[in-house]
């Protein structure tokens, strides 16, 4: 089993606030902004980059969970 650091719990825990406060936006018929959902959805990607590279592991599938929630919403927005 992977070896969880206290920064990796803070992160994890974090991006599944993040995404649990997010389903009542995906689900509903209001949307966020298209261009705010696209910058969030873009840098939540590249922190799921930067956990990655520090071996967060924990933080890296919870923010990616996140980042595609928010990537959802664009979409949801878009089309």
């Amino acid at each position: 089993m992977f070896e969880m650091s206290w920064q990796d719990l803070v992160f994890m825990i974090g991006n599944l606030v993040f995404f649990i406060a997010l389903i009542p936006s995906i689900m509903s018929e209001h949307k966020p902004s298209k261009w705010t959902s696209l910058s969030t959805a873009l840098v939540l990607s590249v922190y799921v980059i930067t956990y990655h590279s520090l071996s967060l592991t924990y933080a890296t599938v919870t923010g990616t969970i996140a980042a595609l929630a928010w990537w959802i919403l664009f979409f949801q927005k878009w089309r």
